[in-house]
């Protein structure tokens, strides 16, 4: 059993990784192919720091998430947790709206930001649907509800097996701002749905 990690000072659990994905229209005909997966070398840890972490901002709820590279330019909901201590989904029926835990830090505080999606819903692909196709180095902002924008840099792409997801790796505390944007992935079965999830690890590098 995996330990449970904790996110600032709420303690979440394995069950975190929460289903982000129907995989439905990959079965009826609709859909002619899975999600992008990310490759190994997408994984592999920063070599030299290239890109500098910035000071951590002030605390400010953010209200949209932009990636460039893979034309996502999406509002943000604050997500809470469920009874059994898991990350809340966003609503399904909004194929373009993220969410990002409320409770936890905000993105371009000091900490881990938590920010998730679907990758896909009955009717389709959804905003994060190319989220492993992202590139170490690729951008990501985030607007803020204090004018603010938050511009992060991608230093890895990685995908887990539900099973094995690292809790503390993804979740834990941060020196500095840091962010993380999760969906479904991994292969997907008929059964269970999707096996997986990719994720995004971040850090602030700058603001305007």
């Amino acid at each position: 059993m995996r330990r449970n990690a904790r996110l600032g000072d709420t303690v979440i659990a394995a069950l975190t990784v929460v289903a982000l994905g129907s995989g439905v229209w990959l079965l009826d005909g609709a859909g002619t192919h899975a999600p992008p997966q990310p490759s190994a070398a997408e994984g592999r840890p920063d070599p030299g720091g290239e890109w500098s972490a910035a000071a951590a901002l002030a605390p400010s709820p953010p209200t949209r998430i932009r990636i460039p590279s893979i034309r996502v330019n999406a509002p943000l909901t604050g997500l809470a947790l469920t009874r059994s201590g898991s990350l809340e989904a966003p609503p399904a029926g909004n194929k373009n709206l993220a969410g990002w835990y409320a409770a936890g830090t905000m993105p371009g505080e000091t900490g881990t930001a938590i920010v998730a999606g679907h990758v896909d819903n009955a009717d389709g692909p959804a905003v994060f649907y190319d989220l492993g196709a992202l590139k170490r180095g690729a951008r990501i902002e985030v607007d803020r509800q204090d004018g603010t924008v938050a511009v992060f840099i991608v230093d890895a792409v990685e995908v887990y097996a539900a099973r094995d997801f690292p809790d503390e790796k993804v979740y834990g505390a941060a020196p500095r701002p840091e962010l993380r944007v999760i969906t479904c992935g991994g292969g997907y079965s008929r059964t269970t749905g999707y096996q997986g999830n990719v994720v995004v690890f971040a850090r602030l590098t700058g603001s305007h």
